[in-house]
């Protein structure tokens, strides 16, 4: 069978395009044929283990499988703490991490940011102080915690700057904790009023422990989750978000937020660099 010039030019232009994802891609990469990623399995359900399998699972977990399947390379997963992975990157452990890190210009210092997802701070409380909290405004003078490894504490404050004091009422007294998950024991024993949690996590425990936590109103401020990626490797930040767009365009993102129930925190267009303290 005699193919046409028309149709070897097709074949070849196919190839060549199935060629270029993992082309895009630095030569250290595509010579190991992985990416290397950093996570930590402890922020669900972003990145956290399933407890029947003790296996990796998450949004972002879902997300690096689909993309480096997309960028023609396999994926290793490295378990480091959040704190270790910006050095980690700065040392070549790691190329990248997916931990639902915010993109802040802080860090916008070491590492760019391939914006993927958007977040906000959620007030919630407890089913025992709900009856008495029923609004964000009826928070002035109280208790509300959070992590104090998070900005949320110092927009706690500014919230209650802008929406208590300023109206002349008592100001939110923001409680740092060890973490979110001291914030929400410090919640059922009524050591707080209220607390805040980053609105694509409450679902989650919502349904974990059903009737246990209310949320107050809609999240107050919107940040930026991103991947970070060093400064030094414009490259590899480029064949990421250009992989994280085919896999918008393709509805495989849209596939992959669906399943964990992150509809309010879907990001459209992938951005570079655009979070905001």
């Amino acid at each position: 069978m005699k193919l046409t010039a028309g149709l070897i030019a097709s074949v070849i232009a196919l190839s060549f395009g199935t060629m270029s994802h993992a082309a895009e891609l630095p030569d250290r990469i595509k010579k190991a044929g992985k990416i290397v990623v950093a996570t930590m399995p402890n922020y669900a359900p972003i990145t956290f283990k399933d407890p029947a399998t003790n296996k990796l699972t998450g949004f972002d977990i879902d997300l690096g499988e689909a993309l480096a399947k997309e960028l023609g390379v396999g994926i290793e997963w490295q378990e480091i703490a959040f704190a270790q992975m910006i050095p980690s990157l700065q040392t070549g452990r790691v190329d990248i991490a997916l931990a639902g890190m915010s993109d802040l210009p802080a860090r916008r210092e070491i590492v760019d940011f391939v914006d993927y997802m958007k977040s906000g701070a959620q007030f919630y409380t407890s089913p025992a102080m709900a009856a008495t909290i029923k609004t964000p405004e009826d928070l002035c003078g109280k208790k509300v915690g959070a992590s104090r490894s998070t900005n949320w504490p110092r927009q706690i404050g500014e919230w209650s700057q802008a929406n208590c004091v300023a109206r002349g009422k008592r100001a939110v007294e923001a409680i740092g904790t060890e973490g979110s998950a001291d914030a929400r024991t410090q919640l059922k024993t009524q050591r707080l009023d209220a607390a805040v949690q980053g609105n694509e996590t409450l679902p989650y425990f919502q349904s974990q422990e059903p009737n246990s936590y209310v949320l107050i109103g809609e999240a107050f401020t919107v940040s930026l989750s991103g991947i970070p990626v060093l400064k030094t490797e414009t490259q590899l930040r480029d064949a990421i978000k250009e992989g994280l767009e085919r896999l918008q365009q393709k509805g495989i993102y849209d596939e992959i937020v669906k399943k964990y129930g992150l509809q309010a925190n879907k990001l459209t267009p992938i951005t570079i660099n655009q979070g905001k303290d």
